[in-house]
This record gives structure tokens, C-alpha cells and sequence, in this order.
């Protein structure tokens, strides 16, 4: 299996370092600790897991691994393993994405709320459209017919991934803490990372190229692009 370091943001093959140490049992289930070691920066991840044991040590409560895992907590490092928002993303977009990433293992809810709100100032700072709820204000960047399909597709499945019409308040109050699906939170962030892309980080790009293209240009006596 592969995951990407929390430390160095290096993909690497998880199952060849994993090793499971068995903490003990209480009334959630049975205890370990997963401990995986990047090559690429030599350092630990560790993750501690509950759930239902595989099989004990001998002569004891103490697993071996899980069979069933009801919960997964990244503890180290503390953080997140998504990498932060470029810089050219406005300081209080990007600050709602760092939180939501930071407390994306501790509460998925919580995470998802700050996503949706993230998702929503981006909107209104970026598109110019009428203000209503996130439902509606997707939907207009929709019409508009400005995204890239794909990214169309993945922001529309943010309503339908979200079960908004089950949950209403995830639409009209974006910074609520409401029940998530499975995959909801995480889902979120991926269409936040593409929209970055595609509303800051290619625009600022494609600036800088025709600022060098126009020295260029001033330098040899010619008349700058528009």
C-alpha cells in the first residue's frame, strides 16, 4: 500500500516498512500502534488504531494486528500529510484549508465545515456571482461554464457527495458542524487543491510569463502584449 509521508510529502510503498506493536484492550476494542519509516526522510509515522484483534501475543490481551478497524488516528507528526496552499492563495482562503487539513483525522465533521466555508469564500472572492448558499452559488459557477469540465464534475459532487439535500445546513450555514459521508471531508480538499490551481496558481503563472515576455519586449524596443 501506498501513502504519501506526512513529513517529506514522498510517496512510498507503506507495507514494506509497516510494523504493528500491540498496546493493549479496553472497552472500544483492541489497541495498536502502526509505525511506518520513509526512506526518503528517515522518520516515523505513526498512526494509533483500535478496532477487532486478528490474533494476541501469546498468554495475553494484546494484539497482533486488526482484522476490523474502527478508527485511525495520524499521531505523528501532528498535522496533516496534505501539502499547504500555494502562496498565491489570499491568507484567509489558505487558512481555512490549513485548519481543515489539520483536523481532517481528529474530525472529519469539523474539517468538512471549514472546507465548505473555504469553498464558499472562494467562490464569492473569485467569481463574482449572486450570493446565496453553497448549493446555489455551485450551481452558478456551473452555468457559467468558466471550469474545466472535470473540474466542474468534482465541485457538482461536492453537493451529492455531501448529501446536501439530506442536509440542508451544509449548503446554508457552511461552517456548521454537521454529520459527514464517508469520504466527504477528503473529497472537499482535493476539489479546494484543483480550484487553487486553476483560480490562482495558473493565473499568476501565466502573469509572470508575459511580464518576462514584455521585459523582453521593452528591452528591444517593442510594444508590450496586451
Amino acid at each position: 500500500m501506498s501513502m504519501k509521508c506526512p513529513h517529506c510529502l514522498v510517496d512510498f510503498h507503506e507495507g514494506q516498512t509497516r510494523t504493528v506493536l500491540g498496546i493493549g484492550y479496553d472497552a472500544d476494542g483492541d489497541w495498536i500502534l502502526r509505525r511506518a519509516h520513509c526512506p526518503s526522510c528517515d522518520r516515523f509515522v505513526l498512526h494509533l488504531a483500535y478496532g477487532s484483534a486478528s490474533g494476541y501475543q501469546p498468554n495475553s490481551r494484546i494484539a497482533t494486528g486488526l482484522t476490523v478497524t474502527r478508527r485511525e488516528i495520524l499521531v505523528w507528526p501532528v498535522g496533516s500529510a496534505r501539502p499547504p496552499a500555494p502562496p498565491e492563495v489570499p491568507p484567509p482562503i489558505a487558512e481555512d484549508y490549513k485548519e481543515s487539513c489539520r483536523v481532517l483525522d481528529a474530525s472529519p465533521k469539523a474539517s468538512a465545515a471549514l472546507s465548505r466555508r473555504c469553498l464558499q469564500n472562494l467562490i464569492r472572492s473569485t467569481t463574482g456571482i449572486k450570493q446565496g448558499d453553497l448549493s446555489t452559488e455551485i450551481q452558478q459557477v456551473l452555468d457559467s461554464g468558466k471550469l474545466p469540465s472535470q473540474i466542474a464534475e468534482n465541485i457538482d459532487a461536492i453537493r451529492n457527495i455531501g448529501n446536501f439535500a439530506a442536509h440542508p445546513t451544509k449548503s446554508a450555514t457552511t461552517g456548521e458542524i454537521v454529520p459527514v459521508e464517508p469520504g466527504e471531508a477528503e473529497w472537499n480538499l482535493d476539489v479546494l487543491e484543483s480550484l487553487f490551481d486553476f483560480y490562482f496558481v495558473q493565473p499568476a503563472r501565466a502573469q509572470a510569463k508575459r511580464d518576462a515576455l514584455n521585459k523582453k519586449l521593452a528591452d528591444a524596443n517593442k510594444l508590450p502584449i496586451k
